[in-house]
Order: structure tokens, then C-alpha cells, then sequence
């Protein structure tokens, strides 16, 4: 048997190969059952597309269908996003963050700016329309990955209608962010300091649309769901996890408001002037999976009432703050390619201000400098508390930045939901957490 640790290993059986990956996890969960005396068997669940969302894999203990021992084994997406940060300065790892949880890009950048302007001591210097553009784009981004949580779920469970349904939404908000960032995901759009660039008038038309059509929409989903017997059965008295166990696991977001308890980091601890936002925290007393969905609905509504009041407090104003030694120096506009500099923007610092020039090219290539110093900041992700813990040693570079990511907290769950329930329920209540991958494994 040939072993390097982290890697798969593979060894040669009477029976024939076994493969494992990091030497040994297989082996000590199927060295401690006897299949023949206890009539247990131990299988893989995952790691695949689309049960258990893509690179989670599931060690299932059985007794016929009922599970007796679930084992959480994550890490196969591991990009290395936070050791990266190091290597990058502070305004370039807007780039890096915005793909953790590819499904919440503007929350990741949202965290990672707040945490860097806590660090630089200018949070009371982001603009009114900066702080109610983030609120605005958040807002959508929450409705849009509850559509696709929405969307796979109902696959998963066997409902296929919903996610061509949760898609087609979805694509709209998709394309009000390319409108507005020049991208449909991992945009970098918010930055230390503000946002890149402007909302344009077409996009705040699209999003007024958007506002009349999607309750209606909400309707159609709850109609197609909601008052169905077969969803009713999978989703009711299915994975429970009552308030105790969640606050026991650090479970956060919908899971914990479907428990019965309204924490909302938007209401409890509010930032980018969600306090003065009109908007209700929905929770549930049943814990379940029936629970989760319809929390998830209730925010979905919530979000649209607070897009509506962004978009009325939208005035003009400055989108950067007004420190040229930190606001991004380039004017920015949408091409044909996406988001880039504003051509008359690099034709004024090339032809008529030297100045201009050598301040374009500082903060481009060395960024500016972040007094040494700790900061923790958090905020309210589709999938609960998002946190950056951000270390400066005084340079242009991060010294280090840490997530406190909720869908790898979230996941330590499943084990508590699936065991003493039947197999076909480890997919219900797994996806019930609306796990994003690319998040937990950063």
C-alpha cells in the first residue's frame, strides 16, 4: 500500500481495490461494523451533482434504510481563496472573495470591504449611495440564491417543475447585475470604499419590473408546493433540529429562524443602515425541512420590500469615498467584454495629467496601506452569519483573512438531522441547509 497524506490512497484486498482519500477514513468506519452480525452496511453518499450538491461526500452507516452513523467529509473544492488574500493587496481581494459562495458573490465582498474599512477607520465615510446600492444588490442576491436553493431542492426531492421555474427568475436578477457590474456573478463589485461604479438608469428600470413581477411569481411557487401531498411528506417532521441543537452547532440564517428564533444580523447587530429599513425577521416553531421552506419564502417577499425602499432612498451622490489615497482610481464602465476602464478615463491620465498617472498606477499595482490591527465583522448571508475576521501588519497586503463561512458550520448538522431517519431523508435535510461548496471548502 503506497500512502501520502491528503492525497487518495489505494490498497490491494483479497476482495480488490479499496480506495480512500487521506489514508483511513474508510477503513475505520467499515473496520468497526460486522455487515454479517449486525446486518449494517457502510456506503458513500457523494461526492456528486445533484444530491449532495457537488463535492460533499456522505459516510452512511445503514440498518436497512435507516441511518445509524452519518460522517460530513468536505474539502474536495478547496481553492486556497484565503491564503491567496496574502499574496494579493487589499483592493484586488475583492476579486478573490466574491468566489467563495459563488451563489452570494456580493455578500462575500460586502463582509471582506465592511472588515477593511473597520481597519482603516472609515466606515462613517461610505457614502449614502454607496451603503444603499450594497443594500439594493444584496437584496437581490438573497432572492436569487434562495430561487436556486429553491430551485434544486424541489429537484432533489422530485418537484423537476421547480427548478426550471426558480432558474427563469434567477436569470433576471442575473442579468440586472450585468448591467450594473458588466458581470452575472463574482462581479468584485463592492470594494473598500464604496462600489465600482454606478447604477445605470436602465438597470433601476429592470429592477421596477422586477418588483411587479416576482410576487406573482411567489404565488406560483407556493401554488405548485405548498398544498402538494408528496412535498407535504418530504418536508414535514423531516430533519429536525430544534432551537438547542442549532445554537449547540453555531447553526445560523434560515435553518435557525426556522427553529423559532429571530436572529437577523440585519436587525440584531445592522450594518450599511439596515436599521433604518422597514422589514420583518419570518421564523417558524417546527424546525424541519417544511419550515426552512417556507422561511425562505417569507424572506424572499422581505427582500423585495426592502429593494423597493433602496430604490426610493436612491439619490445622487458619490459612489467612493472621498479619500483619493484609498478610492479605486480608475473611472469604470461596461463594454462590450464586461466591466473595464472608462476609455476617456485612461485617455485624460495619459495625455493630460501626470498626476493623475502616477496615482492610477500606484493604487493598481501596490494599493494603499491598512494601519496594523484586528477587526471581526459580520453580516447576514442567505445562509446566515458571514463573518471576516481581517489581520493588517500595516502593509498593502492582508496578513491574513479568515470567514467564518455558514455553510461550513452549518453542514456539522446533517449528522444530527440523519441519524435514527431513512436514507432518502439525508437528501431532503442536506439540502435543507442550502450548502454551498465553493463556500465551505475556501
Amino acid at each position: 500500500m503506497t500512502t501520502t497524506p491528503g492525497y487518495a490512497t489505494e490498497r490491494e484486498t483479497t476482495e480488490g481495490k479499496v480506495f480512500n482519500v487521506t489514508g483511513g477514513d474508510w477503513d475505520t468506519v467499515v473496520g468497526g461494523t460486522d455487515p454479517i452480525q449486525d446486518e449494517r452496511i457502510v456506503v458513500n453518499m457523494g461526492p456528486q451533482h445533484p444530491s449532495t450538491h457537488g463535492v460533499l461526500r456522505l459516510i452512511l452507516e445503514l440498518e436497512g434504510e435507516t441511518v445509524r452513523e452519518a460522517r460530513v467529509v468536505v474539502g474536495y473544492l478547496h481553492t486556497g481563496i484565503e491564503k491567496n488574500l496574502e499574496f494579493r493587496n487589499w483592493v484586488q481581494g475583492s476579486t478573490f472573495v466574491t468566489r467563495m459562495d459563488y451563489l452570494s458573490p456580493i455578500f462575500n465582498e460586502t463582509a471582506y470591504a465592511l472588515a477593511v474599512e473597520k481597519l482603516l477607520g472609515i466606515e462613517d465615510q461610505i457614502t449614502e449611495r454607496a451603503n444603499t446600492i450594497r443594500v439594493l444588490m444584496m437584496e437581490l442576491n438573497r432572492i436569487s440564491s434562495h430561487l436556486v436553493w429553491l430551485a434544486t431542492t424541489g429537484m432533489e426531492l422530485g418537484a423537476i417543475s421547480m427548478m426550471l421555474y426558480g432558474f427563469r427568475e434567477r436569470e433576471y436578477i442575473l442579468e440586472i447585475f450585468e448591467m450594473v457590474s458588466g458581470l452575472r456573478m463574482n462581479m468584485a463589485y463592492v470594494r473598500p470604499g464604496g462600489v465600482a461604479q454606478d447604477v445605470p438608469d436602465e438597470a433601476i428600470v429592470k429592477i421596477r419590473e422586477f418588483l411587479t413581477m416576482m410576487p406573482k411569481k411567489l404565488k406560483e411557487y407556493e401554488a405548485l408546493l405548498s398544498g402538494q401531498p408528496i412535498w407535504h411528506q418530504r418536508t414535514k417532521d423531516v430533519a429536525v433540529l430544534d432551537v438547542t441543537g442549532c445554537l449547540a452547532l453555531g447553526v445560523t440564517g434560515p435553518v435557525l429562524r426556522s427553529a423559532g428564533l429571530p436572529w437577523d444580523l440585519r436587525k440584531t447587530m445592522p450594518y450599511c443602515g439596515y436599521e433604518t429599513y422597514e422589514f420583518d425577521v419570518p421564523t417558524t416553531p417546527t424546525g424541519d425541512v417544511w419550515g426552512r421552506y417556507l422561511v425562505r419564502m417569507a424572506e424572499m417577499r422581505e427582500s423585495l420590500k426592502i429593494v423597493e425602499q433602496a430604490l426610493d432612498r436612491l439619490r445622487p451622490g458619490p459612489i467612493m469615498v472621498a479619500d483619493k489615497k484609498i478610492a479605486w482610481p480608475a473611472q469604470l464602465a461596461i463594454g462590450v467584454d464586461g466591466m473595464g476602464n472608462s476609455l476617456e478615463h485612461v485617455a485624460k491620465i495619459m495625455g493630460q495629467s501626470m498626476e493623475s498617472l502616477i496615482h492610477h498606477f500606484k493604487l493598481v499595482t501596490e494599493g494603499f496601506r491598512v494601519p496594523p490591527g484586528q477587526v471581526y465583522v459580520g453580516i447576514e448571508s442567505p445562509r446566515g452569519e458571514l463573518g471576516v475576521h481581517a489581520v493588517s501588519d500595516g502593509g498593502t497586503r492582508p496578513y491574513r483573512v479568515h470567514y467564518r463561512e455558514p455553510s461550513f458550520i452549518n453542514l456539522q448538522a446533517i449528522p444530527a438531522m440523519a441519524e435514527g431517519g431513512l436514507i432518502a431523508d439525508v437528501i431532503a435535510g442536506g439540502a435543507s441547509l442550502d450548502p454551498v461548496m465553493g463556500g465551505c471548502d475556501r
